[in-house]
């Protein structure tokens, strides 16, 4: 049973991860309206690759590195800034496109690299070091973590209820199964709607494009202000 939990959590866990709205899920929805679920999958195992390299880095401890130097975190912010931008321009044009042909389910618009985009992106992201820094750590740990024993008022009553092993192979299996739940699911979710409505693709293309450049600037800004308290 405490098997079966942590597993959950695991999925749970991952699923927290990779659901959220950001750039790496506008980059798997443009890949998937534009050029099919496979090609939205493909940029989902781009930012799970990522993920499995913070893995090992955070089990080494190399992931502290970025943390340890401000300007290095600094340079990162700017160069994921950059690039999500650039990716956002490319969005921008591809929404102009003509996405699938009257008749067959073939894509009109030429292959795309939505594998090397969402893994550059995921790398270039100080936010996902900062996650394998603190609950990625915790979640390598061994030990045990109560999970509703932390709730307030009803904690106590609710302890021992749901125990979750950390550091465990379930627990890990179970985090990247969720991952991998999601990006099969949420490429397969848009690519159906899209068949179902004409112009759903031209929507998701533009929304990828304006999320890219929201999280763009945002970064851009970011590192201005991280390099400028460093006094560079």
């Amino acid at each position: 049973m405490t098997l079966l939990v942590t597993l959950g959590a695991g999925v749970v866990f991952g699923l927290a991860l990779a659901a959220p709205p950001g750039p790496m899920n506008a980059v798997i929805a443009e890949e998937s309206v534009l050029r099919g679920r496979l090609a939205g999958f493909r940029a989902g195992l781009g930012a799970a690759t990522a993920d499995a390299i913070f893995f090992v880095l955070a089990y080494l401890g190399v992931v502290a590195v970025v943390e340890a130097f401000p300007l290095l975190r600094g340079a990162m912010i700017a160069v994921g800034g950059v690039l999500m931008l650039y990716f956002a321009v490319g969005a921008a044009r591809g929404a102009r496109a003509s996405f699938r042909p009257a008749a067959g389910d073939e894509p009109l618009v030429s292959e795309g690299k939505g594998f090397q985009k969402a893994l550059v992106l995921a790398l270039t992201n100080p936010y996902q070091v900062l996650f394998w820094l603190t609950v990625g750590v915790g979640l390598l740990r061994p030990g045990q973590l109560d999970v509703l024993a932390r709730l307030p008022v009803v904690g106590d009553d609710l302890a021992g209820t749901l125990v979750v092993a950390t550091g465990s192979p379930a627990l890990i299996g179970g985090f990247f199964l969720g991952v991998l739940t999601w990006i099969v699911g949420f490429p397969t979710g848009l690519v159906a709607a899209e068949r179902r409505i004409e112009t759903f693709a031209p929507f998701v293309a533009v929304g990828s494009a304006v999320v890219l450049a929201g999280f763009g600037v945002y970064f851009l800004y970011d590192a201005a202000t991280t390099l400028a308290a460093l006094g560079v």
